[in-house]
């Protein structure tokens, strides 16, 4: 018992008192730290209230898809043309489409290719005169509409213009909805 109370002396003698470099220091790291997490915030949350207020636009530019006579009236085609915003190394994945219709002599739509469910690809069925989403069955009529399945609203358009007799839609690189 007498060795249990020597080592427990020897323990208490080992026990030092505190550096007073370590409170400066706990203190200096802990301003840093607080520093850097501001720092971090700022770079999150600028961007986000920026795009929130609107102050951040997406660039939209009008891409040509071909001649006027070069669309048949009540023919609907696919059509192909460059993301407004392609990165240098996108390569082929640059390309987007939309699906153009010439309604009259002067009139056009463009739908988005995408499924307003999850963004799969449509496919455009002549013979049904419907588009058609094979990921999860999603249909919608000729003019966009929802026909049946999950997608919550119709096909979103692209605005067209005819501009010295050529076909043109304003793009952007975020897919357009129609809320």
């Amino acid at each position: 018992m007498a060795n249990d109370i020597s080592d427990n002396r020897f323990d208490d003698a080992l026990i030092q008192a505190p550096d007073p470099h370590d409170k400066q220091r706990r203190a200096f790291l802990t301003k840093v730290g607080v520093a850097a997490a501001g720092v971090a915030a700022a770079f999150v949350t600028v961007p986000a209230i920026a795009f929130l207020l609107g102050l951040r636009k997406s660039p939209s530019s009008w891409r040509s898809l071909g001649h006027m006579d070069d669309f048949k009236i009540g023919e609907t085609v696919e059509v192909t043309f460059t993301d407004p915003s392609p990165l240098p190394w996108s390569g082929v994945t640059a390309k987007t489409a939309a699906w153009l219709r010439r309604k009259n002599e002067n009139e056009f739509v463009a739908f988005a290719i995408y499924c307003t469910h999850l963004g799969c690809p449509v496919r455009w069925i002549p013979t049904a005169n419907l588009f058609m989403c094979p990921c999860h069955g999603g249909v919608f009529y000729g003019d966009g509409t929802v026909a049946s399945g999950p997608p919550p609203q119709p096909l979103s358009t692209y605005p067209v213009r005819i501009n010295q007799g050529l076909v043109e839609i304003q793009t952007s690189p975020v897919p357009i909805t129609t809320g």
